[in-house]
């Protein structure tokens, strides 16, 4: 049996930012957001109409575990002093990885957003067109002594102590070389600690072992930016972007990647296309296409872009600035 995201609604003001790598600190869970929803399982009648145990685990954008909860098919689940950020909520059904969704708890305005998800259980698991999910080739069945480890570095990046959580990490590579996963979770780690040509070599190990791996190629092609290797970069997005053409992600950091080579007019494409998968988490891109129009000397189009992205962020720290700017430059 396999599961199929079969839908997702996020109610709540989201507004965030990409202009770069971000991981929303892990201290201070006090007084924090909220993230909860429902959780409906479809077709547990192949189940022999037992409920079904949903885990669910929240991380940050870097791979940076949060919080773990489970629910049972058709029942709530809720997350509590979660820190204003980006995140992706991973749902998981006996071990396997069934689910992928970004979550945007970044509203100064909003403290509880409401995520539901709804799962069909199918006999012949045929693929969503609504969102991305995940392959069960795309997760590594590791023995329980490099399980318990791999949960022992989660647990100790969650409280920062980021080379006890190297040593975890590569204690479970030496047991076991092939773990395409954790190869990708160190490369995660030294991202995180802006150590990019350790996170190249880290990407690296990992898309030899699954040539396919999204999650790896995605964050190479961030190592890559970090090290302003951006032609390598955009060959790497391009990979990933042909394993899921939805990510806004993957867009975004291609239009990037293409803007810095000085590629404007290819840059625009990428960037629009991630605005219009994700309008709200890819308010940024807005910023990089004001920027494009501004040098280009189209300062009306640089207006028009900086409105919409006020219309996204309208707690910008600098929002006086480019209210002056729209006002002197947005076309009548």
């Amino acid at each position: 049996m396999r599961f199929v995201l079969l839908s997702c609604i996020l109610v709540g003001a989201c507004i965030s930012s990409l202009a770069q790598i971000r991981d929303p600190g892990l201290g201070g869970r006090s007084g924090g957001k909220a993230l909860y929803g429902e959780i409906t399982v479809e077709g547990e009648q192949l189940n022999n109409g037992k409920p079904v145990k949903v885990d669910l685990t929240l991380y940050t954008e870097s791979r940076n575990v949060i919080e773990r909860n489970t629910a049972s098919g058709n029942s709530r689940y809720r997350f509590n002093n979660i820190p204003q950020g980006v995140y992706e909520l991973v749902a998981e059904v006996d071990g396997v990885e069934v689910a992928r969704l970004r979550v945007d708890l970044r509203s100064p305005l909003v403290d509880d957003f409401k995520q539901d998800v709804t799962l069909a259980w199918t006999a012949t698991g045929p693929k969503s067109s609504k969102a991305d999910t995940v392959s069960a080739a795309d997760t590594y069945q590791r023995n329980s002594a490099n399980a318990a480890l791999f949960t022992k570095a989660d647990h100790a990046i969650d409280s920062k102590n980021y080379d006890e959580a190297a040593n975890l990490l590569k204690k479970i590579l030496t047991n076991d070389p092939k773990d395409f996963q954790v190869w990708t979770q160190l490369g995660n780690l030294h991202l995180l600690q802006s150590k990019y040509g350790e996170a190249e070599s880290d990407y690296l190990h990992a898309i030899d072992l699954h040539s396919d791996y999204f999650l790896a190629l995605l964050n190479f092609g961030r190592a890559e930016i970090g090290l302003q290797r951006y032609d390598v970069a955009v060959e790497i997005l391009n990979r990933a972007l042909k394993l899921r053409p939805k990510s806004a992600d993957a867009n975004y950091l291609l239009g990037e990647s293409y803007l810095q080579l000085k590629k404007g007019s290819i840059a625009v494409g990428y960037l629009n296309e991630a605005l219009k998968l994700d309008p709200k988490g890819m308010a940024d891109a807005h910023l990089r296409l004001a920027l494009l129009y501004h040098t280009a000397g189209m300062k009306d189009k640089a207006a028009a872009e900086y409105e919409a992205f006020l219309k996204q962020r309208p707690d910008y720290q600098d929002r006086k600035q480019l209210e002056e700017y729209i006002s002197t430059n947005k076309k009548p």
